[in-house]
């Protein structure tokens, strides 16, 4: 499956970006989908996930400011950010799982190519 995720964009401090991923030439419903962020000179890390039935999961750095979103109909991924930070800033990554989920990047094979959040204050 093909991913390409857009919406980034510079944002000040306490601000909202949407982010979103749209999937081709696969089955969309099949996957457990997340993003990841990865910021300058750090390691790629988990943000928030979903499963193929809707269950969603969160990194604590974000519960309660990011919502992760999925439409098994139009094969997209949706996440809504807000109250942002300087610590949001970084490229963010949509993500495909066929198994099961899990927060380890490892187990994510099919990748975006990333969009840059940068929140400035």
């Amino acid at each position: 499956v093909q991913l390409q995720a857009f919406g980034g964009g510079l944002v000040r401090t306490g601000g909202s970006l949407a982010l979103s991923c749209a999937a081709s030439g696969g089955t969309f419903s099949s996957y457990v989908m997340a993003w990841f962020r990865q910021a300058p000179g750090k390691e790629r890390e988990f943000a928030a996930g979903i499963s193929r039935s809707g269950n969603t999961y969160y990194a604590d750095s974000v519960k309660g400011r990011f919502t992760i979103s999925r439409d098994n109909t139009k094969n997209s991924l949706a996440l809504q950010m807000n109250s942002l930070n300087a610590n949001d800033t970084a490229v963010y990554f949509c993500a495909a799982n066929p198994n099961y989920f899990t927060a380890s990047r490892w187990s994510y094979i099919y990748w975006g190519q990333g969009t840059l959040v940068t929140v400035s204050s």
